[in-house]
Parts: structure tokens; sequence; C-alpha cells
């Protein structure tokens, strides 16, 4: 198949950058790696085309405000596996740029930007995407159906309860890091996966739990299975995802070639490739669910709930915080290095978490605003010492600063089966199913059986990238962490982040984690701080013009 040549131009609106962000043209037309031979497919159906290409040009403009012009090559819904369930959604797309601000330049050996845009478990096409950056939540999430079967249709109950400015109509990630990998002379992939309201004709749910993860994994087998035909360093995969998204991408770095997702790989007929990814990006990872309950109670269990004005029953309460006090002790995990902190607990976390995180976020927030507007923003926030270039506060006094929460109690597993990590668990034609035996023992639906379904617990494994890093510590995860969450940002508890990064720490990966003051939920405010970490992590230094 030979490629169609369409000259066109997208405008990205500009990105914002914070103090000290570096622009993507600082590492622009940076390269260096070695090339390989073709990798050999073991199904034709999966071997990457490589003149399948439509010429693309589009205007980036940087963190520092300076635009570039840059063309690509964009190969579309490219089907990754040879059995799919539903090739609307088990498809990607390959961003390859050729020529930046008129100078050619040659990606064969760029690191690969793996950028997924799920959101809220939901399903995350690219089918209908016109460039890079297009990919996410399709018209009506139904899409394609198995084979043979009718149309697939969404549930009733889809939503995007995590949707808000920061993200795309799902609650996953906007298309800004592909723009500035795209920028920075990176291959980009966007891979669709399965989501959890899928339906066939029978009304059996196909995009539930382990669905997501298996597709990405397929995707990531796609590339892997094609190195030497698919332009890029399969060997320097990064990957990206916000909240649910988040979730994935983490686990996709933790879960490296685990042979608990094997059968499920098989079954839909992903490529005979390994699908390890050399580093991972993470923004507000939504993980740990089956502990999710008790961390957020812990975390904001005295802060009213913004939906009704008051605090959640504090029995109630205070029975998940003891369970969260039980589960961190068994943990066993000690403070990232250097921050003074040994085994972290549930007496000493909120310590941790305004020692290591909350006072460096708004003293770097603080540091870097005018003068006067410091000094206002300090006057309308007394409880804030500022001293030396330095903002201390107590952790009581942050929470206040937060105000409302976001969920109520359970905050995941909810007793009347109400949440979207409800439906995540279901199966066949059952919508959503409860996955912590606290959820099930209280279950207010009627259920006939106050335990979890016998399934359940593989499925929390395979989901839970907590598992991979602590529980069964997986020697072919990532070696290299981006992980980011807003302070204000109650859609789960803060320690969720922090026990995802002192779990790789404590393994001794390279783990780069920070708060971002006053941002709520999918926040990411310094995407080209992003872009410049993947070059240094990979290697990718020595400019390769055409």
């Amino acid at each position: 198949m030979k490629h169609r040549a369409i000259k066109r131009r997208n405008v990205v609106i500009g990105i914002g950058a914070t103090a000290g962000t570096a622009a993507v043209g600082g590492v622009a037309l940076n390269a260096s790696a070695s090339t390989a031979g073709s990798t050999t497919s073991s199904d034709s159906s999966l071997v990457f085309d490589p003149d399948a290409f439509t010429k693309l040009t589009t205007t980036v403009t940087d963190t520092e405000g300076t635009e570039h012009s840059v063309t690509y090559h964009f190969w579309k819904a490219i089907t990754y596996v040879s059995k799919p369930v539903d090739e609307t959604y088990q498809s990607l797309n390959v961003s390859v740029p050729v020529e930046i601000d008129g100078t050619a330049v040659d990606a064969s050996d760029a690191p690969i930007l793996f950028a997924n845009s799920v959101g809220g478990y939901m399903p995350s096409s690219v089918a209908d995407a016109t460039g890079i950056g297009g990919g996410g939540m399709s018209g009506g999430a139904g899409g394609g159906a198995p084979s043979g079967a009718p149309t697939a249709s969404p549930s009733a109950s889809a939503t995007a309860p995590g949707a808000n400015g920061n993200t795309n109509a799902t609650g996953g990630a906007m298309n800004t890091n592909q723009m500035l990998a795209l920028a920075a002379g990176y291959v980009v992939v966007e891979p669709g996966a399965r989501g959890r309201t899928l339906k066939n004709s029978a009304g059996e749910y196909y995009g539930t739990a382990p669905a997501a993860i298996v597709d990405l994994k397929a995707a990531v087998r796609y590339v892997k299975s094609n190195k030497g035909r698919i332009p890029g360093d399969v060997e320097r995969i990064v990957s990206a995802g916000t909240s649910a998204g988040g979730a994935l991408s983490s686990l996709l770095g933790a879960s490296g070639d685990s042979p608990l997702y094997d059968k499920y790989l098989e079954e839909i007929g992903a490529a005979d490739a390994s699908d390890a990814i050399f580093a991972t990006g993470a923004w507000c990872p939504i993980i740990d669910l089956e502990h999710a309950d008790a961390a957020y109670e812990w975390n904001w269990g005295t802060n009213v709930t913004a939906s009704t004005g008051k605090v959640v029953d504090q029995t109630l309460s205070k029975e998940f915080q003891s369970q969260f006090a039980e589960y961190q002790a068994k943990l066993k995990l000690r403070g990232l290095k250097g921050s003074g902190f040994g085994t972290l607990t549930a007496r000493n976390y909120d310590d941790y978490l305004v020692k290591q995180y909350l006072e460096p976020s708004a003293t770097t927030y603080l540091a870097a605003l005018p003068d006067s507007d410091r000094a206002t923003y300090l006057a309308a926030n007394t409880f804030i010492t500022w001293k030396n270039g330095r903002a201390t506060f107590t952790w009581a006094d942050f929470l206040t600063h937060v105000g409302a929460r976001k969920k109520t109690a359970p905050a995941f597993d909810p007793f009347d089966l109400s949440s979207g990590e409800n439906n995540e668990f279901g199966a066949g034609t059952t919508e959503a199913r409860h996955f912590t035996a606290y959820g099930a023992k209280n279950d207010t639906t009627g259920l006939s059986t106050k335990r979890v379904a016998s399934d359940i617990p593989e499925k929390l494994n395979l989901m839970n990238p907590m598992y991979h890093l602590v529980e069964k510590a997986n020697s072919k995860r990532s070696k290299h962490w981006w992980i980011r969450l807003g302070t204000k940002d109650s859609d789960t508890s803060l320690t969720i982040a922090a026990n995802l990064a002192a779990g790789a720490g404590n393994l001794g990966d390279n783990v780069n984690h920070l708060y971002y003051w006053d941002q709520g939920h999918g926040a990411n405010t310094d995407p080209g701080d992003f872009i410049t970490w993947i070059a240094k992590v990979t290697g990718y230094k020595k400019a390769r013009k055409k």
C-alpha cells in the first residue's frame, strides 16, 4: 500500500509553561541510538507497512510560546492483534516527524512516546482521528463489535466523572504530550483500547477488566514485533496516560512481560514479542483500587463532601482509616531516598506528604510568582509561613485549604454498585460487581451473596501495578518513572501516587515525582520538562538530520 501525500495544517493552541520549564526546541532535533535488523512477525497481518502513511503538516506551540512547523508521516488505525474483539478500539496510530522548522529529520532511532487517552476506564478509539492527538472516546463509545456480531453499544450508565478542563471528554489525557513529543523529533504511537461500557448484542460486557491493559500490552507487542520496520527505537518506549490512563500507564510499566497476561494476549492474537517498556509517565494514576477506599478516608475523611456539604459517616470513615493503617503497615514501603523517612505508616504519612511533596510544591509555586502576587497569595492563605524562600504549614491546615472532597464513602466500591470501578469489574451480562470484601459484605442492592466473585482476586492483580512492584516484584518492569498529581486532586488519596513512587523507588528505580500546587485532577503543568526527561533517560542526544 502506497502513501498519500496530503498537505494540510493543524494549529495547536499554545501550552502554558511553568517557571524553569524547558522549551521543546531544546530537544527538538536530538537523537542517538543504534539501529537493528527487522524482527519477523509470527502473523502476516501484524506486519507494519512502512508505505501506508499520509503526509501531514501541523504547527506546535511549545512551552515558551515558540511555534514549530512539523511535517510528519501518519499511519491511521492499524489493527494491532490478529484476532480482534473490536477493531474500532484495538487499533493504533503512528506519527513520525520528517521535517521540523524546514529541516529534514530522521526519527528512525528516536524514542517512542506511547500515549494512551483512556479516561474512567472508558473505551478509547483512534479510528476517527485525522492526525496526531485526535484519539479518545469515539462517537457513542460503541464502535464495532466482535466478528459476526451486531454493532456494540455502551452501557446506559457510561459517565466520565473525572472529566474537567485538564482532561479529554472521558477524563483521560489531553494531546499536549503527543504534540510536544512530535516537535521534539520523537515517534508518537497512540493506541486505542476497549473500555468498561462496551456490550455486544447479547448484552455481554467485553471491555471490562483486564481488557484495557491487555490491549495496551498487545499494542506494545505489535510495535516491538515490527522492529526495523516501524520508525523509532522500540527498546525506548515511554508510556503516558492520565487518571485511569495513568493507572494503565503505570501498570504497563510495572507488569512488563508478566506471564499473568499471556492467556489473555493469546486469545486476541497478540504478536509474539515483549510488552516491557522502558519508561513510564503517569498523571494522577487511579490505582490500587482494592485499597483505595481506605486510603481515601485516611486522606480526606474529615473534609466535607462537595455534593452534600457535609462530612461522611465518621464511623464508616474511621473503619476505612483502620483498614488503611493495616494495609500500609503490610506494604513495608520506605520513604524515597533523601526524604529522611523510613517505613511509611498511617502515623507518619501525613508528615511525609507535607515534607516530601506538599511544602516543596508550595515553595516552587510561590517562588515563581512576582513579589506582589506572592504577597497577595500569602495574605489570602495565612496558613502558609513563608520564610527564607520556603513555605511551611501543617497537614490539618492543608486539608482545610483543599476544602471539599469530590467523592462520598465508600469512594470506589460503594455499597450500591454505582461507581465506574464497579462497572470495570463487571463480567458477562452483569454490569457492576463489588471488588472488595467490605463492599460486598455491606451491599445494598439485594445480592444473594455477600462475597466477591471468585475471579476478582486475579483481576485485581492484573489491574494493580503495586502487585508487580511490591507483592511480586517484576524484574522486567520499567526502571524510569515520571509521576505527577495535583495537590487539590481528591479523585483519589494523595498516598496512592506516593506509594507508587515509593514502590518503584524502593526497588532502585529512577523516580521523578512531584505534586502540582493548587492543581486538580488531570493537571499537567510541566509538559516541556517531561519531554526533556524522556531525552535524558533514553540517552537521546545527538542530532540526526537527513
